[in-house]
């Protein structure tokens, strides 16, 4: 159902006049929007309309709402002809927006519309419409020119027939229909064509014999009416002068020759040879061969004929998208006096070839493509054209294979670049396509256009710890603010997705506050003993760092860490060695952990004396580590005993090692606490058995119980219980 409010009525037929005229143009208009269909929009408009004269209501056919239109970025593109339509985004209404001439737009041609592209966004869209430009009568009947001066001899036969050119008239279909009249004459009558197609032109005929000394010039007029409403007419004069002698006039021996002539021929190609002949003799037998005085210049810019030989040759560019086919009127003329002249024609065919590649426009890019974007998602759209015809000008488009989109036919050569699979940014950033189209000529022409599909990253990576628990051990009465420990995580995506930052998952450890121990960087992943830690107050400290990103939605990876206090005996500290260290103090040294290898064999520090410090004071000793798998160090008779025997053999459970380097010191105080050292070991070995999970952990400074190795150098051993 189509409604027309009465002020879009008077837009296309504005002014006062004739209701029944206007009924039957709102009649007219009715039929052709209903004609449309459910598909593509029709509309038609009249050539020569006023700026502003309705269309059609385009935004309701199309089913958008008005409101949508400009939140959408609703526009029209019209490919080649300029700005002749507009939307009014506030009722949706198409309207003519500058002059249409329809002759300018598409010539002679039965059809001429205007193609239109409506392009809307969020989600992209696409609409194809056809405004027909209809044909008014604009442009009247014009004849080559104003005068045509012919020379008749007084002794041509009754029913000679002397051709004339025709008016053209611009327009089409009945506005184009000719009629043609002569002014009222004894002498000649008109011999008009049936229809257009024929070949044979407009001429007069002679009905009585001239008589030059009794009529030696004659004054006609040629009037060309045309079929519109109201009619337009135009006249030539013509001027007849009647000649004596030369009896016969030359001709051709066809009044029509038709040629093929393929396009991009060179030039001194041969289109045809012409043959005319004169009945006369002498001079009024000899003949000259030329094109009609009205041929174009076009023509003539595109063959030469040889007045002699009447070889019509090509001068050129032959080119089947500039014109299909030429029509050329030739004559043939004696050099008799006055000389006579014959006519006909010579049609030529333009063979198309393929010479032309196809072409291709990307248009409307919607980069980059979010790699959560779903199957269908439209990413560009894509018009391919070929200008040649038939088969050369049918054209094929494909796509780089084995990529997660694929071409889908919109309408007639448009394409959209859709989204075939789900993307995935951190397996592939970035798509580089080629868009081919081929055509189906014989050898076929193609054409490529690239374009790179960047894909938008979304956060759907958590930050991965490389570990997801780790164990420190940490010495304790470090100074506050010691730095123990580094996490770090990695996130897979890109640019503020990845963007990593540390925090401590809070909780209680006793009576106090997690981050009362420690404190880890946001940015860096340092973690930091904001105090002094004491293993007898705290054996271990068990807590968790998450990771989080800084995209959206926020993602969160967390990791264990266990801190272990490694404790030092008031025993060693009072009986420690009075020798003066080899290097300074070490209140700034950083405690090395120097851990076993997978085989279980000795792992040496770079340095081959590292400090280590037990609150304040000169170095210790080395501390180094090792696996469980223990080793037969070297060792003198002297220092091996059954009860060496014995612990070695109780030493292969899960134990660590310790190195400390104080040969200075063994001889005579570790001899002294050898049963006393044994007898605790025992009784805390039974004590951990009997507080089964219970962590304690010993350091045992032993004497003759540890061997000793070739730099006199004793072993701490630590193990731990539970």
């Amino acid at each position: 159902m189509i409604s027309i409010k009465l002020q879009e009525f008077e837009m296309v037929y504005p002014g006062p006049g004739d209701l029944g005229a206007r009924l039957l143009l709102l009649f007219y208009i009715i039929l052709t929007a209903g004609g449309t269909g459910s598909g593509q929009v029709h509309y038609s408009v009249a050539e020569e309309a006023k700026h502003g004269t309705f269309v059609g209501r385009i935004a309701q056919d199309l089913g958008l709402e008005l409101a949508e239109l400009v939140p959408r970025l609703f526009r029209v593109a019209s490919k080649g002809h300029g700005d002749h339509l507009e939307v009014n985004l506030q009722n949706g209404i198409l309207f003519v927006n500058s002059r249409i001439d329809r002759e300018e737009l598409c010539g002679r041609s039965a059809v001429c519309s205007i193609h239109l592209e409506v392009i809307v966004d969020k989600p992209l869209q696409v609409f194809h419409e056809e405004v027909e430009v209809k044909d008014i009568n604009d442009n009247p009947p014009v004849f080559p020119a104003t005068q045509k001066n012919l020379f008749i001899p007084e002794s041509r036969l009754l029913d000679s027939r002397f051709p004339l050119e025709g008016a053209s008239d611009a327009d089409i279909g009945a506005n184009a229909l000719l009629t043609y009249r002569l002014s009222r004459n004894e002498y000649f009558s008109l011999d008009v064509p049936i229809n257009e197609e024929q070949v044979k032109p407009l001429g007069l005929v002679l009905q009585k014999s001239l008589d030059r000394e009794e009529a030696p010039e004659l004054y006609l007029v040629l009037t060309a009416t045309d079929g519109g409403k109201p009619e337009l007419t135009s006249t030539v004069q013509l001027l007849i002068t009647v000649l004596d002698a030369n009896d016969n006039v030359p001709t051709f021996d066809k009044t029509v020759y038709t040629v093929k002539l393929p396009e991009n021929v060179s030039r001194g190609t041969l289109v045809i040879k012409l043959n005319a002949s004169d009945l006369d003799e002498g001079l009024n037998g000899n003949v000259i061969y030329s094109f009609s005085s009205d041929v174009s210049p076009d023509i003539k810019s595109k063959f030469h004929i040889d007045p002699i030989t009447g070889e019509i040759t090509v001068i050129g560019h032959i080119d089947f998208e500039e014109s299909k086919a030429y029509k050329v009127r030739v004559q043939v003329t004696d050099k008799g006096s006055p000389p006579l002249s014959g006519h006909s024609t010579v049609l030529v065919d333009v063979v198309d070839s393929n010479d032309n590649a196809p072409e291709l426009t990307i248009t409307s890019l919607s980069l980059p493509i979010s790699e959560d974007a779903q199957p269908g998602t439209v990413i560009t759209l894509i018009s391919v054209s070929d200008r040649d015809s038939g088969a050369n000008g049918q054209v094929t488009s494909t796509l780089t294979p084995n990529v997660p989109f694929k071409l889908v036919s919109t309408f007639k050569n448009y394409y959209s670049l859709v989204l075939e699979s789900a993307l995935d940014r951190e397996s592939l950033s970035a798509y580089d396509l080629v868009v081919t189209a081929r055509d189906g000529g014989s050898p076929s022409l193609s054409a490529t256009a690239s374009l790179s599909v960047e894909v938008a990253d979304v956060n759907d990576n958590a930050p991965a710890f490389e570990r997801p628990e780790y164990t420190v051990f940490v010495k304790e009465n470090n100074p506050p603010g010691c730095h123990i420990f580094t996490v770090s995580a990695h996130d897979a995506d890109a640019q503020e997705n990845a963007l990593v930052s540390y925090s401590l998952v809070e909780r209680r450890v006793g009576e106090r506050a997690l981050s009362s121990y420690v404190s880890v960087h946001a940015e860096s992943g340092k973690v930091y003993a904001l105090q002094p830690l004491d293993h007898e107050e705290l054996e271990l400290l068990q807590f968790q760092v998450s990771a989080r990103d800084a995209g959206f939605p926020l993602i969160i990876a967390i990791c264990a860490v266990s801190s272990l206090l490694v404790l030092t005996l008031l025993l060693y500290t009072a009986l420690r060695c009075s020798a003066p260290p080899t290097e300074g103090e070490c209140g700034q040294g950083k405690p090395t952990l120097v851990c076993s290898s997978a085989v279980g064999s000795w792992s040496y520090s770079q340095q081959r004396r590292q400090r280590v410090c037990s609150g304040e004071g000169p170095p210790k000793t080395d501390l180094m580590a090792f696996s469980p798998s223990l080793p037969q160090g070297p060792s003198s008779p002297g220092n091996v005993s059954l009860k060496q025997s014995y612990f070695q053999q109780f030493l292969k459970q899960n134990f660590t090692l310790i190195y400390l380097n104080s040969s200075s010191i063994y001889s005579s105080v570790f001899n002294r606490f050898n049963a006393i050292v044994f007898l605790v070991l025992m009784i805390y070995l039974h004590l951990s058995i009997i507080l089964n999970h219970i962590y304690v952990t010993f350091t045992l400074l032993l004497g003759a119980y540890c061997p000793l190795d070739q730099n006199q150098r004793f072993i701490l051993v630590t193990y731990t219980f539970g």
